[in-house]
């Protein structure tokens, strides 16, 4: 038998879950309600400009292999982070 249900292969990608009011969305140029792939210098300007933030792992594949773990199966994750 399989040692996995899941395996799942993809970038290390983390989220930030923030609560912010729409002038700030606007004023950013973010996109409301999608994901916003963004580089280093400008994560620094947005966390300078905003609130509060929870960081969590994220990415498809960290997402589905918690999805999968969170409803009892058994998940891996095969990815990069970095050089």
């Amino acid at each position: 038998m399989a040692e996995y249900d899941v395996l799942t292969i993809g970038n290390a990608i983390v989220d930030i879950i923030a609560r912010t009011e729409d002038d700030f969305i606007h004023a950013n140029g973010i996109i409301k309600g999608a994901m916003n792939l963004i580089d280093g210098e400008r994560a620094e300007l947005l966390y300078a400009r905003m609130g509060p933030a929870m960081e969590t792992s994220g990415g498809s594949a960290g997402n589905t292999a918690a999805g999968v773990a969170n409803f009892g199966g058994k998940a891996a994750y095969f990815g990069k982070v970095s050089d």
